[in-house]
């Protein structure tokens, strides 16, 4: 597995800031098993901050993630200081529709290292899994990087949210118009919970992307779309039971025809 390699022709215009953060006290560690010692130390982080809100994966849906490896490439990415946690992110590549589309699950920093520019590098760095998923699938290395996030809806009385989707949108994403594709997360929660409470809930997010090499893009086609889900949804798929995700809220039918031509938003642009 290679070293997180710093390239500040990765990052977004919008992150420039990040190109002069020293990286150079920080441990840096990628992750691609629950087996290795440092995975504990990245998921307990997730979990204390994501999983209340249902929007954490058990420890063995990412087990099985892990182990699609190398058709799906999955990693967590630690970094740490004097052996302290810092932050850490998560992420999954899949090579689909002529490129690779690459989800970025969750992103967590600690509150003593926010607004110090590694957050930019939090956004950047997986670009080289995608570059790797690429190779190892026998891809050609110059197909298009599409970055994917699920981000919830802003709320008046919630800061935090404001603040993450501006963070986005300096990083050069942008929002597929929420009001015309209704995105929805399979339920991860456990199989007994799921049915102790009626069936699968599927969660409602937007989405944000950021088309490398194409961020000034302002419109993108159903069909891209389509396969930006469907991406999504192979990635999920393996752990789920084939009823949860036959929810009619994760039909891709539901989404717009291949020949729409749909607004790519600020993340900030209601």
């Amino acid at each position: 597995m290679a070293q997180i390699v710093s390239n500040p022709a990765d990052l977004a215009a919008g992150d420039a800031k990040s190109a002069g953060v020293d990286l150079a006290p920080f441990q840096i560690d990628r992750i691609r098993s629950v087996d290795d010692p440092l995975f504990a130390i990245g998921y307990a982080a997730l979990w204390a901050e994501f999983g209340a809100k249902d929007e954490m994966e058990l420890r063995e849906t990412l087990d099985q993630r892990f182990r699609l490896a190398p058709r799906i490439l999955s990693e967590m990415i630690l970094l740490r200081r004097a052996g302290e946690f810092v932050a850490v992110r998560d992420h999954t590549a899949i090579v689909a529709g002529g490129g690779v589309v690459v989800h970025l699950s969750h992103n967590l920093i600690a509150p003593n290292a926010r607004r110090t520019g590694l957050a930019g590098w939090l956004r950047a760095w997986p670009i080289q899994t995608a570059r790797e998923c690429l190779a190892t699938n026998g891809a050609a290395d110059d197909a298009p990087v599409t970055l994917i996030a699920e981000m919830e809806y802003e709320m008046a009385d919630d800061a935090a949210r404001e603040i993450r989707l501006r963070a986005y949108e300096r990083g050069g994403f942008r929002k597929i118009d929420p009001a015309v594709v209704r995105y929805f997360q399979p339920d991860f929660r456990a199989f007994e919970e799921i049915d102790a409470t009626g069936g699968a809930r599927p969660l409602a997010f937007q989405l944000v992307v950021r088309r490398v090499g194409r961020e000034g893009e302002e419109t993108i086609s159903g069909r891209e779309v389509r396969g930006l889900v469907r991406a999504l949804y192979a990635i999920f798929a393996p752990p789920f039971r084939a009823a949860d995700l036959a929810h009619p809220l994760l039909a891709l039918d539901r989404l717009p025809p291949d020949d729409a031509v749909i607004a790519l938003l600020l993340p900030t642009q209601c």
